[in-house]
């Protein structure tokens, strides 16, 4: 799999689609959130990734692995010094191998 050293990162890689709640994302696909707070000592926008169920909601960890729909994680409390997550949009599972390397695994 290929992707950024953040949510935000992967996501702008992967070509996000609209997230549109009448046609909710197939399951398996990635669903992106804007997330901004500190780590490792510098203020960032990381983001947050759900695992979309292909009814409207996302897999996610939000401090425990949770079901959410994915429109509502905007009302999840933020870590201290985080904003709330805001809904970017979503990218289909095929975008994610899109720039994978194959690997023999058989030479060592």
């Amino acid at each position: 799999m290929f992707g950024g050293s953040s949510a935000t990162e992967s996501a702008s890689l992967y070509g996000l689609r609209p997230y549109d709640a009448r046609r909710p994302p197939p399951a398996g696909s990635l669903v992106f959130y804007e997330a901004a707070g500190p780590a490792d000592g510098a203020w960032h926008d990381w983001g947050h990734v759900g695992l979309a169920l292909g009814d409207g909601r996302v897999v996610h960890a939000w401090d425990v692995v949770r079901i959410d729909p994915a429109e509502q994680l905007g009302a999840l409390e933020p870590a201290p010094g985080w904003t709330p997550p805001r809904l970017a949009g979503w990218a289909p599972a095929g975008a994610l191998l899109a720039g994978h390397r194959r690997r023999d695994w058989t030479d060592g």
